[in-house]
């Protein structure tokens, strides 16, 4: 090698690590009002919290405070429903079953006790007018134990009925139990085993399961224990319309069906305080609608311990905040608070 080949590739060697620097430079500056968003909020929503911010196919962001990190695992409470109302769509696409399919058709118990109208909708969006008990912390904590799934879903057919199905929005675990224990009868399979089969292990999402300790019913609504990694992997794959590093897991007309609006103002009759306001879809809170209120332009799955996983369709990325508190008013108002500083570093799409 000549000198003047040596000096060349010296000063493009430098060249290089200087842009590498720079650009790890700005990437980080340029996240600072967020960071600063974060750390103001930090005393209100945990100690231990990791914050994660993707497009559809690139993390952009990420935020680790206190022992959590990306790999850290933790019960993600009703941040489970999202996943399995998309366990639900796959069953549409494959043929297995359709949205407007009576319960009854697959679960003959809800014959029996007078609920022949109740739909797999009305269960994705809980609307299925079975009594619902008042949404208090300690009763949610202390969820009664099953041996199995159809044990706790045969005693939601046996309870009274508030509400013909489809007029009223009770928010909690019954929909989607049931619409958990139909596919059970549909696939002949354990839910548990079903949606790992179908969604985590295709999407990568390796540590996150269903499965109780102690051999309990699985909770299709609030059972998950999952981490951020995994998690933000299930967003991207919504936000990227249903597929994920070039495997698709669900159609493209399932994540417009995901995004439907179900509940109009007047149907909400119970809901957690940090859910008022807004509308609801199959399996997430709709934050944000299109102009036409029928689609969900912003998605989110809340869960009572602090996780808060999120798609933004109009602006193009996924956020998740994961942490392990017990979620109330003020917190919400502190993730959305946040997201007011995360949006204005994408653009709108519409």
């Amino acid at each position: 090698m000549t000198a003047n080949t040596f000096l060349n590739c010296l000063k493009v060697s430098l060249v290089a690590v200087f842009v590498t620097i720079f650009q790890l430079s700005y990437g980080q500056s340029s996240w600072n009002d967020v960071e600063q968003a974060i750390a103001s909020r930090q005393q209100l929503l945990g100690k231990d919290m990791v914050v994660l911010i993707a497009n559809k196919d690139s993390l952009l962001f990420q935020k680790t405070v206190g022992e959590f990190n990306t790999k850290t695992a933790a019960p993600i409470a009703s941040a489970s429903k999202w996943l399995t109302a998309a366990l639900i769509l796959q069953a549409v696409e494959e043929g297995k079953i359709s949205l407007d399919d009576k319960v009854a058709t697959y679960l003959p118990i809800f014959e029996k006790y007078g609920k022949n109208y109740i739909t797999i909708r009305h269960c994705l969006s809980h609307m299925t007018g079975i009594q619902t008990e008042p949404m208090k912390l300690l009763k949610l904590l202390e969820r009664k134990k099953f041996a199995s799934l159809e044990e706790e879903v045969n005693s939601f057919a046996a309870k009274e009925i508030q509400n013909n199905p489809g007029e009223a929005f009770r928010y909690g675990n019954i929909g989607l139990n049931i619409a958990g224990r139909v596919l059970e009868v549909v696939y002949k399979k354990k839910f548990e085993q079903l949606i790992r089969q179908k969604l985590l292990v295709p999407l990568g999402m390796r540590k996150t399961t269903f499965q109780t300790m102690d051999g309990s019913a699985p909770n299709p609504s609030g059972g998950a224990v999952s981490t951020a990694e995994d998690y933000l992997k299930f967003l991207q794959m919504v936000l990227n319309n249903g597929t994920l590093n070039g495997q698709k897991i669900l159609s493209e007309a399932s994540i417009t069906e995901m995004r439907k609006i179900q509940t109009t103002p007047a149907q909400i009759k119970q809901t957690p305080k940090s859910a008022e306001g807004f509308m609801y879809a199959s399996g997430s809170w709709a934050l944000e609608t299109n102009s036409d209120q029928k689609q969900a332009a912003v998605l989110a799955s809340p869960g009572l311990f602090g996780t808060w996983p999120m798609v933004d369709f109009s602006r193009g990325y996924a956020c998740i905040f994961f942490v392990k508190n017990l979620l109330g008013e003020e917190r919400a108002d502190a993730y959305l608070d946040i997201k007011k500083v995360i949006d204005p570093h994408f653009s709108v799409h519409k």
